[in-house]
């Protein structure tokens, strides 16, 4: 392991990206600058060859906007828009099995689903369960929707969903949703064991 010195504004900003609890600098940046690469497509290629070039252009010290931006920039570049694929490719064993409670797991599947089906996966808001709905597209309306909900962001995405619910219903949250998106009833079973 390398260290660098970086200046407290970059640090704080590095430290404001926090998802989860525990998440060292380094997890951050990695989720910042590189792509999720799955074990089908990974290669024996050095990190620094996969990852997006991500250059700030000031010739002093950049500040933290214009860091910022070159991370945005970079990411936003490396994702394909409109990418439509199975799930499968986007999820690796060793992320999931990183993922140690079950509400981690359920949103790295939700995420990497997100990911597979970009132009889609707008559909999960019509999902909803009998009195109260499971997916919204801000925090404000799940707590709205009901009381207890729990609700969390879905990485990398503009969605929430409820996170209250027993394992079962998380399951039957993600048949539902992989129902949607079009998987057969072989995969459905596969993504719901995932969780």
């Amino acid at each position: 392991m390398k260290t660098i010195e970086i200046d407290d504004d970059l640090y704080q900003f590095i430290a404001s990206q926090t998802q989860q609890i525990g998440e060292s600098a380094s997890d951050i940046l990695r989720r910042l600058l590189i792509v999720s690469l799955t074990e089908s497509k990974a290669t024996a290629l050095p990190v620094a060859k996969q990852q997006p070039k991500i250059t700030v252009e000031e010739t002093a010290q950049p500040t933290v906007p214009a860091v910022q931006a070159a991370v945005e920039k970079a990411v936003v570049s490396a994702v394909p828009a409109e990418k439509s694929g199975s799930v499968f490719d986007f999820i690796s064993q060793q992320d999931l099995s990183a993922e140690q409670s079950v509400v981690g797991r359920f949103l790295f599947i939700l995420s990497a689903l997100s990911r597979a089906h970009r132009g889609d996966f707008a559909q999960v808001l019509e999902i909803k369960g009998r009195n109260r709905l499971y997916f919204g597209q801000t925090e404000a309306s799940l707590l709205e929707a009901g009381s207890s909900t729990n609700p969390k962001p879905i990485p990398n995405t503009d969605f929430w969903v409820i996170t209250n619910s027993n394992t079962t219903r998380k399951k039957m949250m993600l048949t539902e949703v992989a129902t949607k998106l079009g998987y057969n009833a072989a995969e459905v079973e596969r993504i719901r064991d995932l969780l």
